[in-house]
């Protein structure tokens, strides 16, 4: 089922949906748009740890905490979720090196994924990287082309995978030489900025308008500039 909507509906389906990553700055992102746009019947919130929201964001929103490491015990909390937003992200710094980075860029998105999809999920839409390559020499790209050939093994009924560029956005967390670059795309000409660049909200709002119109095509990978001729 897919519902046809333009920037300002507010129509709710009765789909159900659930979000990870919803703690990293697309996912809250994603979080507020979905919580504007209330066309989820219900929407779950599923990671790590229960976090405090700045405004309610609906009876339709709930969280629930689970260990990615045995999430075969949480098998319920995915059942009859029929869309699936993926936002999990971290760095080699903050996971604590290259196998705790895989253990989270991949092994939790890919798990998850493949949980969700048992047990009724139909569309998965993910955020991946601009030049995800499982065959780059480069950890980060790699990671991610990877999570981009295990999600099409899965076989949903639609894969959306986003491929943004450099994500503009007031990060909480702090990493200097990227707020650098951030700075340097601000004052750029939008044309130059759509090819490499994104706001979080525009990805957020091009997510949710993927999830509501899916492509007839089973596998559909989306480049940072066709990003924004989908909000």
């Amino acid at each position: 089922m897919s519902i046809e909507v333009d920037s300002k509906n507010t129509s709710k389906s009765d789909r159900m949906a659930f979000v990870l990553g919803y703690t990293g700055e697309t996912g809250k992102a994603l979080v507020k748009e979905l919580s504007r746009r209330k066309v989820f019947k219900k929407v779950m919130l599923i990671g790590r740890r229960e976090v405090q929201f700045e405004k309610d964001l609906g009876p339709e929103f709930e969280q629930k905490v689970v260990d990615f490491d045995h999430l075969n015990d949480y098998k319920h909390e995915f059942q009859d979720l029929d869309t699936g937003f993926s936002c999990i992200g971290t760095s080699k710094a903050k996971s604590g090196g290259k196998a705790g980075f895989i253990k989270v860029d991949h092994d939790y998105v890919v798990n998850a994924a493949a949980m969700a999809k048992s047990v009724g999920c139909k569309h998965f839409l993910v955020v991946s990287s601009y030049g995800a390559n499982k065959d780059s020499s480069f950890l980060y790209i790699k990671t991610k082309g990877e999570v981009e050939e295990d999600l099409k093994s899965i076989s949903f009924d639609n894969l959306s995978i986003f491929r943004p560029g450099m994500l503009l956005c007031d990060r909480v967390e702090r990493r200097p030489i990227e707020a650098c670059i951030r700075c340097c795309w601000k004052p750029m000409p939008r044309w130059f900025v759509k090819e490499g660049a994104i706001n979080t909200d525009n990805l957020a709002a091009a997510m949710v308008n993927k999830a509501l119109n899916p492509s007839s095509e089973k596998v559909e990978t989306i480049e940072n500039k066709q990003i924004y001729e989908l909000i």
